[in-house]
């Protein structure tokens, strides 16, 4: 669970506790040998290159000297295997200061290097330096073992009784789930904390299955069904690479896991959802998730009969209202579009589970307040996941149930039939987020979906007469696009997103699908350099010198705040890892804390990469620090996108 962070710099994700959770697995790692982070106390010149490799061709390619101090008149070489020389220069232009450490970060662009085969950089000249390997190949040799390894992640995320057995689960964990109480929402304050004990509602539901959201063991519709938005696009729009036509990364099966929890978690028959199972946080009378380091099979029978642990037995579920209640529009938004695109992707394969789907989306979707007042309704508490934005969600909502419905087939017994009733709600909500306060503040992830809102709309819209056309829509993805350019201007490496705001990872790969997405749609290459460079950046590509997913490259986080990764996984990065966990990524801060039973990672306690720290940004790779570590189901869900368009040449 963590707070939030948009472009313009806000308050960081929330407190989690003193520390959080994380999870892993052991399927394919990646380009690259798996080594410990480079200690480099003695040197005072790096290399830093997206370590899964560039496109071949003559696309940009772009690595980073990082220096102690001026590198006038150094040379940078390409070698190839052999170790032969295959394209040499100056090194370019001197990008600016990233900390006092290191004033100069250079420019080395190689886009005449356009053969495939694996290469290193070597720097020549008042500091030498020189590069890891990384590869030139087709988008399909550099991104399908990192699009592999991201379905892993939620194969091994699993809960309830359909997991997948690997090396790092050997069991299902909280069956109890099956038969869950539901209870009224609790007072909580911002750390969670709320007094007295649980009222319930006397209903029971089967809340089984979903993934936890994180490195602990809650689950959240506000999480899940923004994760099932993206998988499903991606089985939708690139079956190839993330569909029935890939042998090793077809997320049709895990996309489907992820609605079927969303489906369990709303009553049709009373029209009441429900929006978390779990307590994150405990009291003096009853111990929360947060409280205790564990594997996940071992909660269904935790303290015996000692009521202390009573919620951790048996998890409670939190009702969003009563039944038929207006639903707050960022859940209904967002799930409706889950479960409408869940019908598209379905509805042939298994027409019954479709057909449900789409029913429950249209129920979802009429009961969405369009007036909130107040917080919307994300969590408990509203701090772990502070949304403010919610006219993109109901924009996509409506979009997806407007294809749904333009695509025939249509069940009996909807409220609406005719596509074109949702056609005129999406253009009407994409016309109130253009218009309104939170305009192009964030880029695609959990807290703004517009990036892909209005790449959807624009695809739907083919008449006049709307409140929003397909001029305004681009231009608003542009607004954010340029934005972002603008962002990368203020610290060399050129990130389109603060380097010391929460969710780093997760933008890096939700800008790189935007920057694609123009351009597929505008049919030109205006952002492909910079829907690269961006993914370069949280592949190594950074002043860190490190992968920020887990098992892509050469260099990337060991030491997970994630309980399964922490108890049953490597510490130092060997298998089994949780591979293909994008994690929060370099932040403001570094957070400290220690639950008892964490495994101490790193062993020795030392912060190989401090003394690259700059620009206000602090990267730790230790298992304490929830705000760098900590992994996540809607951290990760843009990067199968990103590596999916990558490979199908949409850039």
């Amino acid at each position: 669970m963590r707070g939030i962070g948009r472009l313009s710099g806000g308050p960081g994700r929330a407190l989690r506790r003193n520390a959080g959770a994380i999870v892993v697995i052991g399927i394919v790692l990646a380009a690259g040998v798996v080594t410990a982070p480079a200690r480099a106390a003695a040197a005072t010149g790096f290399v830093r290159v997206n370590q899964l490799g560039y496109a071949v061709g003559s696309q940009a390619k772009r690595a980073y000297l990082m220096a102690s101090a001026a590198e006038t008149g150094a040379v940078f070489s390409v070698k190839n295997a052999s170790g032969a020389t295959v394209y040499s220069a100056l090194v370019g232009a001197n990008l600016g200061k990233w900390s006092t450490s290191f004033p100069d970060v250079y420019a080395l662009d190689f886009n005449q290097v356009a053969t495939a085969g694996t290469y290193t950089i070597t720097v020549t000249g008042p500091i030498a330096a020189t590069s890891p390997g990384f590869a030139i190949g087709t988008g399909t040799s550099l991104y399908s073992g990192a699009l592999a390894n991201a379905l892993s992640f939620y194969q091994t995320e699993r809960d309830g009784p359909n997991f997948i057995a690997n090396a790092l689960r050997t069991a299902p964990g909280h069956l109890n789930d099956q038969n869950a109480m539901t209870y009224l929402t609790p007072h909580a304050n911002s750390s969670g904390h709320f007094k007295g004990d649980l009222t319930p509602l006397g209903v029971t539901i089967d809340a089984a299955g979903g993934w936890w959201d994180a490195g602990d063991y809650l689950k959240f519709v506000q999480t899940t069904s923004y994760t099932v938005d993206l998988l499903l696009a991606g089985v939708r729009d690139f079956p190839n690479q993330m569909g029935p036509g890939s042998a090793t990364s077809d997320f049709t099966a895990e996309a489907k896991f992820g609605a079927d929890w969303l489906l369990r978690m709303w009553d049709d028959s009373t029209q009441t959802l429900y929006y978390q199972v779990g307590i994150g946080v405990g009291n003096k009378k009853t111990i929360g998730d947060h409280d205790i380091w564990r594997l996940p099979q071992a909660d269904d029978t935790y303290g015996g009969t000692d009521p202390l642990y009573r919620y951790i037995r048996n998890r409670p579920v939190f009702r969003a209202g009563p039944p038929g209640s207006l639903i707050s529009p960022n859940l209904a938004g967002r799930d409706a579009a889950a479960l409408a695109e869940a019908f598209q992707v379905f509805k042939t394969s298994d027409p019954a589970f479709a057909s449900k789907c789409l029913l429950a989306a249209e129920h979802i979707f009429d009961l969405a307040n369009t007036s909130p007042s107040g917080n919307l309704l994300t969590v408990v508490p509203f701090s772990f996941y502070p949304e403010t934005e919610w006219r993109d969600d109901l924009e996509l909502g409506a979009t997806e149930l407007y294809f749904a419905l333009a695509g025939g087939g249509l069940p009996a017994g909807l409220p609406h039939t005719d596509p074109l009733f949702y056609l005129g709600q999406a253009a009407h909500w994409a016309h109130a987020y253009i218009t309104g306060p939170n305009d192009a503040a964030d880029t695609l992830n959990l807290y703004d979906v517009s990036g892909l809102a209005h790449y959807e709309l624009y695809r739907a819209i083919a008449q006049a007469g709307l409140e929003v056309t397909q001029a305004q829509l681009l231009a608003d993805l542009k607004k954010q696009l340029d934005r972002a350019v603008a962002q990368g201007t203020t610290e060399p490496f050129g990130f389109g997103f603060p380097w010391d705001v929460y969710d780093t990872t997760s933008h890096g790969s939700g800008l790189s699908v935007m920057a694609s997405e123009y351009d597929q749609l505008t049919g030109t290459q205006a952002y492909g350099a910079y829907s690269q460079r961006w993914l370069a950046n949280i592949l190594g590509a950074n002043a860190w010198g490190s992968s920020f997913i887990v098992g892509d490259g050469s260099t990337f986080p060991h030491c997970l705040q994630h309980q399964v990764a922490n108890l049953a996984g490597s510490l130092d990065g060997s298998p089994p890892v949780l591979a293909g966990a994008a994690v929060e990524g370099p932040n403001g801060t570094a957070t400290r804390g220690l639950v008892t039973g964490m495994n101490l990672c790193p062993a020795n306690g030392v912060d190989t990469f401090a003394q690259f720290n700059g620009h206000h940004a602090e990267w730790k790779d230790n298992m304490q620090s929830f705000s760098n570590t900590e992994p996540a189901v809607d951290l990760t869900a843009a990067s199968p996108l990103a590596f999916a368009r990558q490979m199908a040449g949409h850039t």
